[in-house]
């Protein structure tokens, strides 16, 4: 076989290269236009057969000189609507939209990885199919899905890379089964009696029962739910108010609530249960109204058993058989989760955290960063599992 290690150094100025340019125009969901066409005229520059699906989503088919399976391999390409703080020379030139999240370094990396396959298409058995995907931070996947991704050619199995601050750079975060939670995301609106605060007597606070409804929510962890189980149910925004003197009418609060059940839909279907009759039961004690709406995001991500063995053999090839694998599982979520509930598939974290480069910072933060060296890995690491898979 060609030596991959030497081609992935070869392209490691255009890695950069790309990863800062992705970097630096950042685009919010189903609005990557200019990424995308960069992507399409990259892959249609290699030779490959190239469509746009899902609205900027795209769609790369490398075809190998022997038949064989076809794998699967997927960066995402949005960015989020966060105001970057990091003072790179290459920081976003778009105020309030950033990578804050790698997918920037998932898109270059995978560019390169196609390139190089490309360059050895006499070598593979098979098809790669390189898909660029669209808003992940809301659930893009099942969009792609349903536009047909998984097919024509079939896809028999995917593989995904997240570069991860929690992880240090060098080292892989592999493990079989659930290793990503499920997510269910809620918006809850409690809707009281707008009022004078020197007469709330007269009036129904929502503010006080929103704070009394958040509270409570926590006792479900805490108190209802197996300890053993892993759930966090967490508020991320509170809006309500006008003034400092005045009694809200209304009040939003919005947050996620993240698993890793055995059986999702069965206890996931239970949980939802708990969260409303928590809700209903302070807001009835308190006399308010509510309303609840869940807005479903992704299931729990399943690693196949056999497709992360590829995963550590390739990882073993590009780090010179150094044991650098650790067991590593999260609550985060990851939409790639819907590829796995339909293909054999392994998601793996490649740690970029380095506190002497000021990438150690966590994920939708301002300061987010990644050590750029660990891109190569990610590189090597697709090109391996790839030809290990197609050519076992």
């Amino acid at each position: 076989m060609f030596d991959v290690k030497k081609e992935v150094a070869l392209l490691y100025d255009e890695l950069i290269r790309l990863r800062r340019d992705f970097h630096m125009h950042p685009e919010l969901g189903y609005e990557e236009h200019r990424t995308s066409q960069i992507v399409c005229d990259y892959l249609e520059g290699l030779g490959l057969e190239v469509k746009k699906v899902t609205k900027t989503g795209v769609v790369g088919l490398l075809k190998g000189t022997k038949e064989g399976r076809t794998v699967m391999l997927r960066a995402d390409i949005d960015a989020l609507p966060q105001e970057e703080k990091t003072g790179l020379d290459y920081q976003s030139i778009h105020k309030g939209v950033m990578h804050a999240c790698g997918h920037d370094g998932h898109t270059a990396m995978l560019l390169v990885a196609a390139k190089i396959l490309a360059g050895h298409r006499d070598e593979i058995k098979g098809n790669a199919k390189f898909i660029f995907q669209p808003n992940e931070e809301e659930a893009g996947a099942l969009d792609m899905i349903h536009e047909g991704v998984l097919e024509n050619p079939k896809v028999d199995a995917a593989f995904g890379i997240h570069l991860w601050t929690p992880i240090e750079s060098g080292k892989i975060g592999l493990a079989n089964g659930p290793v990503m939670a499920a997510t269910e995301e809620f918006e809850i609106s409690i809707v009281g009696k707008a009022g004078h605060t020197s007469a709330p007597h007269t009036a129904l606070d929502p503010i006080l029962a929103a704070s009394n409804v958040i509270q409570n929510l926590q006792s479900i962890q805490t108190r209802e739910i197996d300890p053993l189980l892993p759930i966090a149910i967490m508020v991320g925004k509170v809006h309500g108010g006008s003034g400092r003197n005045i009694i809200a009418d209304r009040v939003e609060i919005g947050g996620t609530i993240r698993f890793l059940f055995k059986n999702e839909e069965t206890e996931k279907q239970i949980l939802l249960e708990k969260f409303e009759r928590v809700i209903k039961g302070t807001c009835d004690a308190m006399g308010v109204q509510y309303e609840l709406k869940f807005i479903p995001s992704n299931p729990s991500l399943m690693n196949d058993g056999k497709m992360v063995e590829h995963v550590r053999r390739a990882s073993k090839e590009t780090f010179d058989e150094v044991d650098n694998v650790v067991a590593y599982r999260c609550l985060a979520g990851e939409d790639f989760a819907e590829f796995t509930h339909r293909v054999p598939s392994a998601f793996y974290f490649v740690g970029t955290g380095n506190v002497e480069k000021s990438t150690h910072y966590p994920h939708h933060h301002p300061m987010f960063n990644i050590d750029e060296d660990t891109m190569k890995y990610g590189v090597e690491m697709h090109v391996r599992s790839v030809l290990n898979f197609l050519n076992d």
